[in-house]
């Protein structure tokens, strides 16, 4: 019997031996999660014999149990290289066929889609029209290229057009009159932002403010604000005059204005059909003239630039115009039991009925890691652990190997007996 002993001692240390040196050929393997061989000893069946009679018949290999720690995190050159930092796994694609991966070595082939050196294709849930993300079943991600469309400062998404602006309460009335945008002399200050049609061609709209004189009985001062576009056609903004109290301060039922309107020679839509402009926080105050805040919503057509990726998992498109929108979400994996995993080599893993059901969801929720754009997990494997097992198994193999030998010499007495 100790033949037998010793022989499964020896195809244990093998098995052994085989894991460790799967694991340190695997050391540099981005994504590789390091295994351990489990054993258990072997007895024999047998009735009427009390356990504490029973002698074991070896060692058998029970399980090849993965270690699912986290590895080491090693930044890149490429925005498309994602490490996860916790818990998951990427869902990966191949003609409806999913798998699963902890490397996160990707980049975008010709039709747009997030793929691996496999051609497996990334999963997650797509944007909508203005970047809007709705999760629902995970679709494979693919990126558009296509330029991104103008929006118009007259959109309801680009919100208001704003102006906040201090006027000079030292400031006299111009001596010249009327308003002539072409001569300084006949306002105090002025001020311009660029603004954007429907077609998505930019245009310069100037805003001109003149204080006028003092109102009987006596306020905290009024001002007569004009408007041009592209230096053209100046109109007077309707709504009256901005009126300040004597603190200074902007009364609210002048803070709003209705835009003026102007044909535009290239068919587009004004940038405005009607806008307003909402002066809200502007003051009157004993300082030079300035602007405080002038901002607008619109933005011209763009080209794409660059695409990144947030900890969140939502990849983001860079524009040539300045802007973002969202591409669609990188989504995770878990599972009740990671190692009921079937491995199917290159990094990959497929559903069993051990592992459970997939829990799909966006990164940083439940249970589930967050993303590094940038970035790649290491395998966790470590060498010097790995070495020191190796030493280990090679003794237990020449053990055991030692006690078939002692066997050998004991049956061999027994045959040298007379």
């Amino acid at each position: 019997m100790s033949f037998q002993q010793g022989l499964s001692g020896l195809d244990a240390a093998s098995s052994a031996l085989d894991v460790i040196g799967n694991n340190v050929a695997n050391a540099s393997t981005v994504g590789f999660k390091s295994a351990t061989a489990d054993f258990s000893d072997v007895f024999a069946a047998s009735l009427g014999i009390v356990g504490a009679s029973q002698v074991g018949i070896g060692v058998g290999v029970s399980a090849i149990e993965q270690q699912f720690t986290q590895g080491n995190l090693t930044t890149t050159n490429n925005a498309m290289d994602l490490a996860i930092n916790g818990g998951g796994f990427f869902r990966m694609s191949s003609n409806g066929s999913v798998s699963y991966t902890r490397n996160g070595q990707f980049h975008v082939d010709k039709e747009g889609y997030i793929i691996n050196d496999k051609k497996l294709r990334l999963t997650g849930y797509p944007a909508g029209v203005n970047g809007q993300i709705s999760p629902s079943n995970p679709i494979e991600l693919q990126l558009s290229a296509s330029q991104i469309a103008p929006r118009a400062t007259s959109d309801p998404l680009s919100g208001e057009l704003r102006a906040v602006v201090n006027l000079d309460s030292r400031d006299v009335p111009p001596e010249l009159t009327p308003f002539d945008f072409a001569n300084p002399g006949t306002y105090n200050f002025s001020t311009a932002v660029t603004v954007f049609d429907t077609l998505g061609v930019a245009h310069n709209l100037t805003t001109y403010y003149v204080l006028n004189p003092p109102a009987t009985p006596p306020s905290g001062g009024q001002w007569t604000v004009w408007a041009t576009l592209d230096g053209a056609n100046p109109q007077q903004l309707p709504g009256g005059n901005l009126i300040f109290d004597t603190s200074g301060a902007l009364t609210a039922a002048t803070a709003t204005h209705t835009l003026p309107t102007w044909n535009l020679s290239s068919g587009a839509a004004t940038p405005w059909s009607p806008g307003t402009i909402n002066f809200t926080g502007t003051t009157q105050y004993g300082s030079e003239s300035s602007v405080d805040r002038l901002t607008q919503g619109g933005y011209t057509s763009g080209s794409l630039v660059g695409i990144g990726v947030g900890s969140d998992g939502v990849v983001q498109g860079r524009y040539s115009n300045g802007q973002t929108r969202n591409m669609g979400q990188v989504v995770l994996a878990t599972f009740a039991d990671p190692n009921g995993l079937l491995n199917l080599g290159n990094n990959e893993w497929a559903l069993t009925s051990l592992s459970g059901p997939e829990l799909v969801g966006a990164p940083a929720t439940g249970s589930r890691g967050v993303l590094q754009s940038a970035a790649v997990e290491d395998s966790n494997v470590d060498l010097t652990k790995q070495l020191v097992d190796m030493i280990t198994a090679q003794r237990n193999y020449q053990a055991n190997a030692q006690t078939i030998k002692t066997q050998d010499q004991v049956m061999q007495t027994l045959v040298n007996l007379r």
